[in-house]
């Protein structure tokens, strides 16, 4: 393994390597490592005891249907804040500002409430397994494969990504060989999720969003103690490069790589805020997994609007710290004024951490990162082995075999992922902002697919040619725009290439789905019946209301408008 340890010392990128290269570790003592061991402890212990309740595939995969909305809300959210969220955004914040609020308030929320409200009827009600086994009831075995394939590869890839981040991180601050502190930290992810499936998975995640928070809150306080407070940084950012633009969301030219602030307003809502954002939200089975697993429709409803509360304020300790760190860390002032040096926006958070923490709370910080590494892997692993074992090796290579010859499969295929995201780590080493990499693959993978589903789901005429037709050209399509500006054919800066190759992809998705669908047989009324909104039974679609689903507070139509009121409110208060 020590040729592990050595290629991935070379490919860390930015300031990693160099804290370790200079010496400059964080001084971590007894106190920290005693908070990291007992972390680690109850991590393995709610994966000891959620084995008890694994005896069915069902089980294993989708925790029974059994939890509650609380339960299935808060992992629903901590899913998505992994490593990558709180280490790109961060980088985002320190590269753009507030911008990058509208990954949340634009690119995420809005996206959350129309899953709770409309989509997820239909995904809880059909009593699908998975989001590609409601591609094949809609449009046959051809999207469905499609659609299973490339969800597990795009999982693969992104738990790459926090395998990368994890060894960096932990290599920097503690000064563990790299290789040890992938495998350390791979082997207790891989542990709770193989012994517990899907529930460990949500437990653990439920446990590792308090720690998060508890991680970067007092980060983010410390942080504008130092920088003067919230006048301080309003001063010292508009006297950074880049300006006061980066103090107001809109209209985030420098975000979307747009000189028109129309276009960039346009792109934005367009590009971030329909197409990727209700791409990754609605379709992606990383996400809708989690209310599938909640014990009721109302429960499955409000499980991504449960999630939406603290998405909408989550910004606050993930991308001011990167916009203080872009003010007041030596290292990252120069990196940003003269884009040069050994450190990137990636080590935003880490410069942090190394400056401003003590001992005791850097403990408890340390516990939040490897808390995010872990929560993103650990969903990244329970939905690739729920689509690969459900949906390709059930469906296509070995049939009919027993249920608990598929539970076993599962935690097998869980130990092929782990092992097999540790190769893609070294794929992510290469972008000097992770979210980069995070929205090309978003719309290589999201958009196409989402364009595919919601004209499936409005438009009964659409037909099963059409369904994977439009996915294969929709995605190719997304590579096309990627492939122009990287060759600089197409000068698209930031993060435009993603934005403009989603809407490209959504675009021609639909286009080629209408044309396609035209020219060939549909499927009958009676066969669309629960997946097509107009033939759908209204009945079947409403949550219940009595009971565990009684009160006001559980209705899933009230918490998305509260919610939507909020988002507005804090669009024109930030824009």
């Amino acid at each position: 393994m020590w040729w592990f340890s050595f290629d991935f010392v070379g490919s860390v990128g930015g300031g990693a390597a160099v804290l370790l290269a200079q010496g400059q570790l964080l001084d971590a003592n007894g106190v920290d490592y005693v908070l990291l061991a007992l972390y680690f402890a109850f991590v393995l212990g709610i994966g000891w005891l959620a084995r008890r309740a694994v005896s069915t595939s069902l089980d294993f995969f989708l925790s029974g249907r059994a939890l509650p909305a609380w339960v299935t809300g808060l992992a629903f959210i901590s899913a998505n804040l992994g490593a990558i969220e709180i280490i790109g955004m961060s980088a985002n914040g320190a590269e753009y500002g507030m911008p990058t609020m509208h990954y949340f308030w634009i690119g995420a929320v809005p996206a959350m409430l129309f899953l709770g409200v409309v989509m997820m009827p239909f995904y809880y009600g059909s009593k699908v397994r998975s989001v590609p086994e409601f591609m094949l009831r809609r449009f046959g075995k051809a999207a469905h494969l499609v659609n299973g394939i490339s969800f597990a590869l795009a999982q693969v890839l992104i738990a790459g990504v926090n395998l990368y981040l994890l060894a960096s991180i932990v290599n920097a601050l503690l000064g563990w060989p790299l290789w040890v502190s992938v495998l350390v930290a791979a082997l207790i992810v891989l542990s709770y999720t193989a012994l517990g499936g899907l529930s460990a998975a949500i437990y653990n995640e439920v446990l590792q969003f308090f720690v998060i928070v508890a991680a970067l809150l007092p980060l983010t306080i410390v942080g504008l103690v130092k920088v003067g407070g919230v006048q301080g940084l309003v001063d010292k950012v508009t006297a950074s490069k880049g300006g006061g633009e980066q103090l107001t969301a809109w209209p985030g030219a420098e975000l979307t790589g747009f000189d028109n602030p129309i276009l960039s307003v346009i792109g934005m809502i367009f590009g971030l805020g329909f197409v990727l954002s209700f791409g990754y939200w609605t379709t992606n089975f990383v996400e809708v997994q989690r209310a599938m697993a909640s014990k009721s429709m109302s429960a499955a409803q409000r499980t991504p609007i449960i999630g939406a509360f603290p998405k909408m304020f989550i910004p606050f300790i993930v991308i001011i710290p990167g916009m203080i760190a872009a003010v007041i860390i030596p290292e990252m002032t120069n990196y940003k004024l003269t884009e040069q040096g050994p450190y990137d926006y990636n080590d935003a958070i880490l410069l942090m951490m190394r400056d401003l923490l003590p001992n005791g709370i850097l403990g408890i910080a340390l516990a939040g990162l490897l808390a995010s590494f872990m929560a993103g892997m650990a969903a990244n692993l329970s939905s690739f082995n729920t689509v690969f074992t459900y949906d390709i090796w059930q469906s296509y290579i070995v049939k009919d075999k027993p249920d608990h010859y598929y539970l076993q499969m599962g935690r097998w295929v869980t130990v092929g992922a782990t092992v097999a995201a540790v190769g893609t780590a070294f794929i992510a080493s290469g972008y000097e902002n992770l979210m980069d990499y995070l929205q090309q693959l978003f719309s290589f993978f999201n958009a196409p697919l989402f364009a595919t589903f919601i004209l499936g789901m409005f438009w009964k005429r659409m037909t099963a040619h059409a369904g994977w037709s439009g996915l294969v050209l929709g995605t190719a399509s997304a590579i096309t725009v990627y492939a122009l500006s990287e060759a600089g054919v197409w000068d698209l800066p930031g993060q435009g290439a993603s934005f403009v190759g989603a809407g490209v992809a959504f675009v021609v998705d639909v286009v080629v789905s209408v044309v396609v669908s035209f020219a060939t047989k549909p499927k009958t009324d009676e066969q669309l019946v629960g997946l097509v909104w107009g033939l759908t039974p209204k009945e079947d679609l409403k949550a219940s209301t009595t009971g565990e689903d009684a009160g006001w507070y559980r209705r899933p139509g009230l918490l998305a408008g509260i919610a939507l009121i909020l988002i507005i409110a804090l669009n024109i208060i930030f824009g």
